[in-house]
């Protein structure tokens, strides 16, 4: 009987010590705000990401201008993510876009001049 009672106290304290660690290293879903414009940004946002470390599946809403993207948080951080879409020539949060990169970008994918432009 007392080889039963340790047993099931061994078994909730490796329970909870394998929950605890789930959540601390666990999955993260985070939504930003973007500069991407078109279903070509959308491409090359969700392409570059899908190669990150830590990244699990990422979607850009064209209309929203939403990236959302789950990912876990003991490989990459919100930062990491940030600065790898900047690098690509879009604005992410309060991460400006790499200049050189933008310039690169296709008219479609930049930011309109004037708001009541129509995009391409």
């Amino acid at each position: 009987m007392k080889t039963l009672i340790n047993n099931t106290i061994v078994l909730f304290i490796l329970l909870f010590s394998v929950a605890g660690n789930a959540q601390s290293s666990g999955f993260v879903e985070k939504t930003f705000k973007t500069s991407g414009q078109c279903g070509m940004c959308k491409d090359r946002i969700e392409k570059l990401l899908a190669y990150e470390k830590g990244i699990i599946k990422s979607s850009f809403n064209t209309e929203t201008k939403e990236l959302t993207v789950k990912y876990k948080s003991n490989k990459t951080s919100e930062d990491a993510i940030k600065k790898a879409v900047s690098s690509l020539g879009y604005d992410i949060e309060d991460v400006k876009g790499n200049q050189e990169a933008y310039e690169k970008l296709p008219p479609c994918c930049k930011k309109p001049e004037d708001p009541n432009s129509t995009k391409h």
